[in-house]
């Protein structure tokens, strides 16, 4: 039986494309049931509804308070029922009792080789740094931000006169990879109790 996936997203939706095109293959063990976006405008939906993939809208800027936000996000995940939520580039907090009720079934994709540089403009921080490696993280998402058990890496060299722009798209390249094949590895898990 399939492994149910709700995606999460907020913008373009490339790594829910990578998810969404691994699990189109007859050996993946997983299936799409929902791609929720908390942006109306977001480029994912336009894959999701070309797909003819369950999506909704949840327009953030509606509500007052992350907790009423949450607990519509709840209400319509409890209605998809997934086994796994896999963030992709969905830009917001979630409250710790929100990821508390998802606990060790809710995942994310970060830009950057954690425990390095959790947040946001993670190249830029890695080229300031004068690293020499980079890379993204798929880990479990915890109420404390980018901090989860890492689930999986990818780390990407970073080249003489990289720009955070030629870095991030290298590193996007890697996390298309890095995604699906983390959320196979969760469901196998899972499957063998």
């Amino acid at each position: 039986m399939s492994a149910r996936v709700a995606i999460l997203i907020s913008g373009r939706g490339s790594n829910l494309r990578a998810l969404c095109e691994a699990m189109k293959a007859d050996d993946f063990p997983a299936e799409p049931v929902l791609v929720l976006s908390n942006r109306p405008g977001a480029g994912g939906l336009e894959y999701a509804k070309a797909e003819g993939l369950p999506h909704a809208v949840i327009d953030h800027t509606l509500f007052y308070s992350r907790d009423s936000f949450d607990a519509a996000l709840q209400d319509a995940l409890l209605a998809a029922r997934p086994d796994i939520i896999c963030l992709a580039g969905f830009m917001r907090l979630l409250t710790p009792g929100f990821v508390e009720k998802w606990k060790g079934k809710l995942v994310n994709i970060h830009p950057s080789l954690l425990p390095k540089y959790p947040g946001l403009n993670t190249h830029q921080r890695a080229l300031d740094a004068g690293d020499t490696e980079a890379g993204c993280t798929v880990h479990h998402v915890v109420p404390e931000m980018d901090a989860g058990e890492i689930i999986g890496q990818t780390r990407v060299p970073i080249r003489p006169g990289d720009t955070a722009e030629m870095l991030e798209t290298r590193v996007r390249e890697a996390e298309h990879a890095l995604y699906p094949a983390c959320l196979r590895k969760l469901v196998d898990q899972s499957s063998r109790g």
